[in-house]
């Protein structure tokens, strides 16, 4: 890549978009959130959602799912792809797909967690992505969607200026099974917010977008795939979060120092961090033990910023990634962070 990113034509009220599932045919097995997301897209965006083959095939290959991918792109009358939801082996897909095809008709993406490899892929095609809004999860959240996400969600999805990422006055991230019905008679349980946490909080950092969910980046630098030489990332905004799998202050702490021994974390004067989850079906805990788990990857971060990015402006528990509200981070698109203002803008 040696021009910047650019963004490609948004969408209209009344366009087709393709839904598509990269990572996992989950609609299939569970289509209540699925559907919901889909009547969102038709009455609340004004969209027409287009499905494809392996949209619903649960156990798909990584060459069907290449072909929805290509068929997506491809067709004219598609004018934005999103992601059903993530998954764990949409790098597989990646040495299917075609480049030139991609960067030929380029389009919207929208997608999170195992959708990082896509983003990037077609960032390095010199496509501005977006990281966020999937089907199933924020279009299909029960009750209603959060009016943090809609709002951002809209912005990024039909307009093309400035937008001010906004702190939530509340979040949640404690789930319910998606099989039953009841999960989607009202909204999900929420709690206060702390508001964003600064550090370095001294200056003004304005970059590129790089980076995604945490666990997947440290696949495709294990496998190499989709990283450009560290120093074509120098003053870019590093932005990252992580899963549901709960990896733990340690594990993060490793990914990024072997970042940083890569070269690579120095190279951002800037880094936005998610809010982490703190719950999961197979670690319920309850609020104090998710305010612990949050504050041990807050150090685990400041720990590997300390010693490879030491004057690098930090925002922690930033409203993206797996919890909910989920505000939009452009993949490739201008971050402006502007530490003494404590304000964060984008270009969507």
């Amino acid at each position: 890549m040696t021009m910047p990113p650019a963004h490609p034509p948004k969408p209209r009220p009344g366009d087709r978009v393709a839904v598509i599932s990269p990572s996992q045919g989950t609609p299939g097995r569970l289509p209540l959130p699925y559907e919901l997301g889909l009547r969102r897209l038709r009455e609340d965006f004004g969209l027409v959602p287009v499905e494809y083959p392996a949209t619903r095939l649960f156990g798909s290959t990584p060459q069907q799912r290449a072909a929805d991918i290509h068929a997506a792109f491809a067709d004219p009358q598609i004018k934005a792809v999103i992601a059903t939801i993530g998954g764990d082996d949409q790098i597989t897909v990646l040495p299917l797909l075609d480049r030139e095809l991609i960067r030929a008709n380029p389009k919207p993406f929208f997608g999170y967690s195992d959708n990082t490899n896509l983003l990037l892929f077609l960032r390095n095609l010199g496509i501005v992505s977006y990281h966020g809004a999937s089907v199933m999860v924020q279009l299909g959240r029960p009750g209603a969607l959060h009016p943090l996400t809609a709002d951002s969600l809209r912005a990024a999805l039909f307009d093309s200026g400035s937008y001010e990422l906004r702190p939530s006055a509340d979040f949640g991230d404690v789930e319910a099974h998606w099989s039953d019905p009841a999960t989607f008679e009202a909204e999900p349980a929420m709690e206060p917010a702390e508001g964003w946490i600064w550090h370095n909080a001294d200056k003004v950092v304005e970059g590129l977008g790089w980076g995604g969910n945490l666990e997947i980046l440290s696949w495709l630098l294990m496998a190499d795939r989709e990283i450009r030489p560290v120093e074509e990332y120098a003053g870019q905004v590093l932005y990252l979060e992580t899963s549901e799998e709960l990896p733990s202050a340690d594990e993060v702490h490793r990914i990024l120092r072997n970042m940083g021994e890569r070269g690579l974390l120095r190279q951002f004067p800037a880094v936005l961090m998610a809010r982490a989850k703190g719950w999961s079906f197979e670690h319920p805990n309850a609020a104090p033990e998710k305010a612990a788990y949050r504050a041990a990857q807050r150090e685990a971060v400041l720990r590997a910023l300390a010693d490879y990015a030491p004057d690098a402006v930090a925002v922690f528990d930033v409203d993206f990634g797996h919890t909910d509200p989920q505000l939009v981070i452009p993949c490739g698109g201008r971050i402006r962070v502007d530490g003494p203002a404590r304000r964060i803008t984008v270009q969507y």
